[in-house]
């Protein structure tokens, strides 16, 4: 019995954060929550992966470049490869407007909200 009771304990606390981020981000059903946080793991292996073959296009490897310059590089590139990608990948997952207002959002906070200005 208290193996059922454990489990209802994390049921009850992931329905709560689902309503949580619902809430948060203005969405309508626990799938919708379900897709967005897909994309997210989907975009951020991806944008990883791809990452390795930009450092070798650029012309760093791990093996021969200080990682001093190697993994700041590396992390750029990861977060432009994310960036840039999100709302393609949220958009084959039918939430691209969630995904646009979202790198809009994101990329306004580290300095680049004169380039998303709404016309009045």
């Amino acid at each position: 019995m208290a193996f059922f009771y454990k489990y209802l304990f994390y049921f009850c606390r992931i329905n709560l954060f689902m309503e949580k981020l619902k809430k948060r981000w203005g969405l309508t059903s626990n799938f919708q929550v379900l897709l967005i946080i897909i994309v997210f793991s989907i975009n951020g292996t991806f944008a990883a992966w791809i990452a390795r073959p930009a450092t070798n296009f650029i012309g760093l490897d791990a093996e021969t470049t200080s990682p001093w310059l190697f993994w700041p590089v590396r992390i750029l590139l990861v977060f432009a490869i994310y960036q840039i990608t999100l709302p393609l990948v949220g958009f084959c997952f039918g939430q691209y407007n969630f995904f646009w207002n979202f790198t809009k959002k994101m990329l306004s906070r580290i300095g680049f909200k004169r380039f998303f200005r709404e016309n009045n």
